[in-house]
């Protein structure tokens, strides 16, 4: 589903060192909030979770939260951050083309699209995860030239035309789907912008 990096295992420690990160992962956790309505009855997945930047923030805020990452070093920092903020969360190592367990009321995915080979069977698996009337909240890059990462053998997409991603998950059964700008990060020297795109389960 989403393919294995040692790239990230090895960065998992110190991957939260890194200023510019925090920063977006909070921009996009504005624009989620203003966007959608969190509540103490909804269950969470974060798919690409890495360490938690974006969701472990939400937790307080819903009834449970699984984080899901094919890393299992991010898993275990993921782990580790929430265990020393007390708080309670569960964790799925992905692996292939299985589920993703659930149902959920809410998948999040920040910055993890852009890793994904093929889209259409995640927004499917997604899709099946979700609970009737289910949300999805995706944040990712716009359509960039390739300069964000550089040459890289883990990202399959230099960022995404929101109305192509959004036709996109028409076909595998959303609707309602609506797109913002998220936040911005500085990076090598220029600016580059983050959607949001939220959608529900058809």
């Amino acid at each position: 589903m989403v393919p294995m990096s040692n790239r990230f295992d090895n960065a998992a420690a110190s991957w939260d060192a890194e200023t510019r990160r925090v920063q977006m992962a909070q921009g996009v956790q504005t624009a989620l909030r203003e966007s959608l309505n969190l509540s103490p009855d909804m269950d969470l997945l974060d798919f690409g979770c890495g360490t938690g930047l974006f969701s472990l923030e939400l937790r307080p805020l819903v009834r449970s939260l699984t984080g899901a990452d094919t890393s299992q070093p991010m898993l275990e920092v993921f782990s580790q951050k929430a265990q020393a903020k007390g708080l309670e969360v569960r964790t799925r190592h992905l692996k292939g083309t299985e589920g993703l367990g659930g149902p959920y009321h809410l998948v999040l995915s920040s910055m993890a699209l852009h890793h994904v080979p093929e889209l259409a069977p995640v927004f499917q698996a997604i899709h099946a995860a979700l609970a009737p009337g289910g949300r999805i909240a995706l944040a990712d890059l716009d359509s960039e030239d390739g300069s964000f990462h550089g040459p890289s053998d883990d990202v399959f997409h230099l960022g995404f035309e929101r109305r192509n991603l959004m036709e996109a998950l028409a076909r595998e059964g959303f609707h309602d789907l609506r797109e913002r700008t998220a936040t911005t990060m500085e990076k090598n020297g220029r600016t580059f912008t983050l959607f949001l795109i939220t959608g529900e389960k058809g």
